[in-house]
């Protein structure tokens, strides 16, 4: 199998502005805010120092220094994390750039709950709802390195303000450069069907695609399962013979019995009616002798409940992309 390229998104961000200017884009400027190494707008200051501008840290007078220029006619793309572009300089990005929408770009790296190791002071979520409360903003998160690389230039191209949100963890590219065609204001469909719709954007397209393939899998093996109360679906889950592949290697432990199995995967409910976890455990009691199943080490709750419906822990496996899982097993009692 061909090794999957990954690449950050802010990393594109930083390429796309160089290879901008290269091309004879001499309007363009970038301003940073004393993060040029973690935004990659290092990148454009390496090639080009005279038109790369650091503001330190100083987010909201950036705000200001970017929307002098754009009245000049320059376009400047504005550089910092997410929580400080959107969320410490929220008042002049309203007054002075969107109020008179000027033709400022707003390039936010290190969005949402991906940055994990700066912490929960930086995991930045609001600022969808902050940029798209703003008459005349542009919003935009690009899934991958080529989305990206066109939504910058898509951004420099049109007149007025935009919001590019960028990753600072690397992600799959999935998209492929020769076929794919970048449109503002208009989603992609990434997959065929007719039965359900997968939304997502930015990071969180490649793992809907990913979910979509498990589940078009899982419907296949005749293995996926919902559990509907007064016509409304609550929970889903996936209830398949084994082997798994998962499953032939454990540490920290053992499984209590070799003996043919099944196993229940992708276990999620809505959370509004209670009980409905012990029914799908039930459910598959009701076929099955054996049951294996997992879940993440941090996922106490589903722990409890996997243990509460008469599981007992096993060990510790590894799922195919390496993450580690606590797993249990269930025997019927002779």
């Amino acid at each position: 199998m061909a090794e999957v390229k990954k690449i950050a998104t802010r990393d594109s961000y930083g390429n796309t502005l160089k290879e901008l200017a290269a091309e004879g884009h001499d309007d363009l400027v970038v301003l940073d805010a004393d993060l040029a190494a973690a935004t990659k707008t290092g990148m454009f200051r390496k090639a080009h120092p005279d038109r790369h501008f650091d503001c330190g840290i100083a987010e909201g007078n950036m705000m200001g220094v970017a929307a002098g220029l754009a009245t000049m006619g320059y376009v400047p793309f504005v550089s910092s994390f997410a929580m400080f572009a959107a969320g410490r300089a929220f008042e002049q990005i309203r007054n002075s750039i969107a109020y008179p929408r000027l033709n400022v770009k707003i390039g936010a790296t290190h969005g949402g709950i991906s940055v994990g190791e700066d912490g929960a002071s930086h995991q930045c979520c609001e600022d969808f709802a902050l940029m798209r409360s703003l008459p005349g903003m542009t919003v935009i998160c690009p899934a991958d390195d080529v989305e990206a690389r066109a939504a910058v230039r898509a951004a420099y191209a049109m007149q007025g303000p935009v919001y590019l949100r960028f990753g600072r963890l690397a992600v799959p590219v999935f998209h492929d450069e020769a076929t794919y065609h970048f449109e503002l204001g208009k989603g992609e469909q990434i997959t065929e069907g007719s039965d359900i719709a997968i939304i997502a954007t930015g990071l969180m397209v490649n793992e809907a695609r990913l979910a979509a393939e498990q589940l078009a899998a899982d419907i296949a093996a005749d293995g996926s399962y919902v559990c509907e109360v007064d016509g409304r679906v609550v929970a889903t889950f996936a209830f398949l013979p084994g082997p798994d592949e998962c499953y032939d290697v454990i540490e920290d432990g053992q499984w209590r019995s070799d003996t043919p199995y099944a196993v229940l995967h992708r276990v999620a409910s809505d959370g509004t009616v209670h009980g409905i976890t012990a029914a799908m455990f039930a459910f598959a009691k009701e076929r099955a002798d054996h049951l294996r199943i997992d879940t993440h080490q941090d996922n106490l709750p589903m722990q409890g409940a996997i243990a509460k419906a008469g599981f007992k822990r096993a060990g510790i496996v590894y799922v195919s992309d390496g993450t580690p899982r606590v797993a249990f097993d269930w025997l019927r009692e002779a």
